[in-house]
């Protein structure tokens, strides 16, 4: 881990996309990996490919409700009569074999019988009595699913990196798994700096705000599946930091802090990064979060993000959540979806560095456009919880006028 990346020394203002490249070429997944039961494997990552013991569907089935044919027997023209010999129900297969003129009554679901090549849907079909009528213009092998169709035995139903959502614990149940290998869960660290913040739960005193950062990296943490260890709040003082800082070096793979690293006298982050271990950059081209460190104590990787509640949260989603991700072991990184939209609002910027506004995203005359979403303050909580999306606007920007494109990143993604 190289100090300032940027090639420039602590004056240096380290941009957006170098900073991201930084950060994730400094870090590999953490080893140590358990087998967990399939429901404990929600949000966990895969630490192996999940092989596919057996095809699914394990045997050729029926699509749709209808009757199994011979295509053979079905008319280019006109109605094709055949003789009704049976019923396959789904776990119940009909036992015999579909002889020329016949046809099967079959359930979605249910063996193809021997001898049938086709599906005619319900639908399509008229029944009278033991005898079903097949209009023209079937074509063979429709609606029939083939053994192997969406797994085939012994291929990778699920590649290693994958984190597991409710789809892959159906998709590994599917397959007769009962459980998984996993990797171990990521050890992260958490804690507020600042003589001035004060817990929740007691009255405030002179000059104090309560501490809604950890409360929010709280949320983001557990959402991402991490043991999460809280170091609670600790004053700006060295050697209470210097134990702190200990303890979770020790204990955790990642340290995150808020608040103590900017320029200011008592702001002592930086000082004890520097001293007990390496940091790579503290300055970043962005607003908000410009005060952003990155780099090391011991063997843990440490974040210092800045004290105002919207910049933990920008610079959590902007760098932090994707480092942890390949912590983590995913693989691949999502890409950030970002798309175009019009502005519903007017602004003037500071050119040199990326800026993030909170927005809401609406339609105008059956045109999406983003407005901003609440006071623009970094200290302005409440602009988050109102917002859908980022408003993401490039370090050469100088103004936003109504009806501008700019690109927008949706919440649902990340958040």
């Amino acid at each position: 881990m190289n100090p300032n990346p940027a090639g420039g020394d602590d004056r240096s203002f380290l941009a957006v996309d170098a900073a991201r490249a930084a950060i994730l070429g400094a870090l590999a997944p953490i080893s140590g990996r358990e087998r967990v039961a399939v429901r404990a494997a929600l949000g966990r990552v895969l630490a192996e490919d999940v092989i596919a013991p057996c095809n699914v569907p394990a045997h050729d089935n029926s699509a749709m409700d209808g009757y199994a044919v011979r295509a053979a027997d079905l008319r280019a023209e006109g109605e094709s009569a055949l003789a009704v010999v049976g019923t396959a129900f789904a776990g119940r297969p009909f036992s015999g074999m579909v002889g020329t003129g016949q046809a099967v009554r079959i359930m979605t679901g249910a063996t193809i019988p021997q001898g049938a090549d086709t599906i005619v849907v319900q639908e399509m079909a008229r029944r009278e009595h033991d005898r079903v009528f097949i209009p023209a213009g079937q074509k063979k092998g429709q609606n029939l699913r083939h053994a192997g169709e969406d797994l085939a035995e012994g291929g990778v139903a699920i590649a290693a990196g994958k984190r597991c959502g409710p789809a892959e614990l159906g998709l590994i149940a599917s397959l007769g798994i009962a459980e998984v290998c996993v990797r171990r869960r990521l050890r992260v660290a958490v804690m507020s700096t600042g003589d001035e913040i004060a817990s929740i739960g007691r009255p405030l005193g002179p000059g104090e705000v309560y501490d809604s950062n950890r409360y929010t990296l709280h949320g983001v943490l557990t959402r991402l599946g991490c043991e999460l260890l809280d170091l609670g709040v600790v004053p700006d003082r060295p050697e209470a930091l210097e134990e702190a800082f200990r303890e979770a070096s020790q204990a955790a793979d990642v340290i995150i802090t808020s608040g103590g690293v900017s320029v200011g006298e008592a702001d002592f982050i930086r000082e004890m990064m520097n001293r007990m271990g390496e940091v790579a950059f503290w300055k970043l081209a962005i607003k908000p979060g410009r005060p952003m460190a990155f780099g090391r104590i011991g063997d843990a990787v440490l974040f210092g993000l800045p004290g105002n509640p919207v910049a933990v949260m920008v610079t959590f989603y902007q760098f932090v959540q994707d480092a942890l991700l390949q912590l983590m072991g995913v693989a691949p990184l999502p890409a950030p979806e970002r798309f175009p939209v019009r502005a519903a609002f007017s602004m003037r910027k500071q050119p040199g560095r990326v800026e993030y506004l909170r927005g809401r995203l609406q339609r105008d005359g059956g045109t999406l456009a983003v407005a901003l979403a609440g006071a623009q303050g970094s200290g302005v909580l409440s602009s988050m919880s109102e917002a859908d999306c980022f408003v993401v606007l490039p370090a050469d920007c100088t103004a936003v006028q109504e009806g501008d494109t700019v690109l927008v990143q949706p919440f649902h993604g990340i958040v």
